[in-house]
């Protein structure tokens, strides 16, 4: 079964972006993520609708975050994507006139339903900030907060025209 991975796959983007300290092009997120670069833009324009983002276009053009990380949380972010599924599974629906399969239904469903909530009220309280902060306690830094070493984004791609 197919996992929806776009919210932790945009928390992981945003991160990034906010460390790389210029635009990164569509190109560069999808090498990041090992994506098409159409996939990207297609996610992308919503949390640019969601006015988490934007777009620069021209020569040093590409995407930038335009709000505080600690103004966002994972659920905004969810949200902007369209609010996903939490959940993988779901109830059976081949036989509805089975009291059996009426009474397993209810149970999972609120159960599936108390979960859900609960997931989002977390989602609700930790912001990009705070993932960054324990990002940055595993990542050495340089003295203008970007990431070095090791695994670093910033070995792979070209430096920001602000970083040269």
């Amino acid at each position: 079964m197919r996992r929806d991975s776009r919210l932790s796959r945009m928390l992981h983007v945003l991160i990034h972006m906010d460390r790389f300290g210029g635009a990164m092009t569509s190109d560069m997120i999808a090498r990041m993520l090992d994506t098409n670069p159409v996939v990207v833009r297609r996610t992308m324009a919503g949390l640019r609708d969601a006015g988490y983002v934007r777009s620069e276009k021209g020569h040093g053009g590409g995407w930038v975050i335009i709000r505080p990380l600690s103004e966002i949380t994972f659920l905004d972010i969810h949200n902007a994507l369209g609010n996903p599924s939490i959940f993988a599974m779901g109830v059976a629906v081949e036989h509805p006139e089975c009291l059996v399969e009426q009474a397993v239904n209810a149970a999972l469903g609120s159960s599936f339903d108390a979960a859900e909530q609960l997931l989002l009220e977390r989602f609700a309280s930790v912001t990009l900030a705070d993932l960054a902060s324990d990002v940055d306690q595993r990542w050495p830094t340089e003295p203008d907060g970007k990431w070095t070493g090791p695994g670093s984004i910033f070995e792979h791609l070209p430096k920001s025209k602000d970083s040269e």
